[in-house]
């Protein structure tokens, strides 16, 4: 079954986050409002969404400021953006946009346009990713599209976990996950595995990247990263 993409929509209006709610749950997202940035930033460092709706006037910290921190956030700037927003003078679309938001709607809106344009942004984020290689060192070469794992050109079995687990670190690169981060990651609120089990999936690893085992870094005491030497 296809997997559900997930929506995150910021906006201190109830009634505007319970709308959007409602009809995006019917188009067959998964969606999860907040009122305040504090809550989306504490969502977004477990959790990256689909796709994120912000407002723009907004406590504490406005939307432009939000989103410029989301871009220069390694693991979050490629998450597409839409401003939804009541500001309507074209400086402030124009600022939108050159921020590095896919598009920027102004209140009142039609729910049908909303969607529509939703629909359009995640196509071209979907057109974007597909055939993008990651690429760590000379030798090693990571398809996230068909889960192949490639060194030196030579094809490298692993299983789905092993993927999964080998990915992360790469999408990452240089960052460093603890044992507890990277078995949220796998399974969720769902595992009852111990950290253990990430040490022994990094060595099966290991041993299957051979030559390039070398890029997969134990940082003493905290967990791995993955690096380009």
């Amino acid at each position: 079954m296809k997997e559900k993409k997930i929506i995150a929509v910021l906006d201190d209006e109830k009634d505007i986050l319970e709308l959007i709610k409602v009809n995006l749950t019917k188009e067959g997202y998964e969606v999860f409002c907040f009122e305040k940035p504090k809550q989306l930033l504490n969502f977004l460092e477990h959790n990256q969404p689909d796709l994120i709706i912000l407002d723009i006037m907004l406590p504490d910290i406005d939307g432009f400021e939000l989103c410029k921190q989301l871009k220069l956030n390694q693991k979050l700037s490629s998450v597409p953006i839409i401003f939804l927003s009541a500001k309507s003078q074209e400086v402030d679309k124009v600022l939108g946009l050159e921020l590095g938001a896919d598009d920027y709607i102004t209140k009142p809106f039609s729910i049908r346009e909303l969607i529509a344009r939703i629909k359009a942004v995640l196509r071209r984020q979907e057109t974007k990713q597909k055939g993008k290689l990651i690429k760590i060192g000379e030798i090693l070469v990571i398809n996230p599209d068909t889960y192949e794992v490639f060194v030196e050109g030579k094809k490298v079995d692993l299983t789905t976990t092993e993927f999964r687990l080998l990915l992360v670190l790469a999408e990452n690169k240089n960052k460093v996950f603890t044992r507890d981060k990277l078995l949220d990651y796998l399974w969720g609120t769902e595992k009852a595995v111990l950290d253990r089990t990430i040490d022994v999936h990094i060595t099966h690893i290991r041993e299957k990247l051979s030559k390039a085992a070398k890029f997969i870094k134990n940082v003493r005491g905290v967990g791995y990263k993955i690096t380009d030497t």
